[in-house]
């Protein structure tokens, strides 16, 4: 699958897969934005890239396993990149106290783009039974 990319900044480095198998490609920053609100501050980073994400595929942004080792939090988990938006990308970490900083250069989140359907709700009185049923929270055991 071809997507067109296009930099917004000429320092942006096109995404790329690390390792043969990889599913996510490495999303690396070439800006970051220090913003202290306090107890809700953030680290924003911007990856100098906008993307044409072709209808009925979404772009799926995820924190790196190497965020672990700095104890930064990405502030929605998982960033949502909608075929029509057309910006350039970025991502957000809680900045929380003794949060190692990722640094200009580093790659700091990875990015998935895959299909998905179309749905439509069809409002029921009833839903068909299965084993688990209702239950919610741990309900499947540890």
């Amino acid at each position: 699958m071809n997507i067109k990319i296009k930099k917004t900044n000429p320092n942006a480095i096109i995404p790329s897969y690390s390792k043969p198998g990889d599913a996510g490609m490495d999303l690396t920053a070439i800006s970051k934005e220090v913003v202290d609100k306090g107890e809700y501050g953030y680290i924003s980073y911007d990856f100098g890239l906008a993307l044409e994400i072709p209808e009925g595929y979404v772009g799926l942004m995820f924190p790196r396993s190497s965020c672990s080792n700095t104890g930064a939090i990405m502030s929605n988990s998982v960033g949502v990149i909608d075929s029509s938006y057309r910006g350039s990308i970025s991502a957000r970490f809680k900045q929380i106290k003794g949060t190692k900083e990722y640094e200009i250069g580093d790659r700091v989140a990875q990015l998935i783009v895959i299909p998905y359907p179309k749905v439509t709700f069809e409002e029921v009185s009833e839903l068909d039974e299965t084993v688990r049923g209702t239950g919610s929270y741990g309900s499947t055991g540890n």
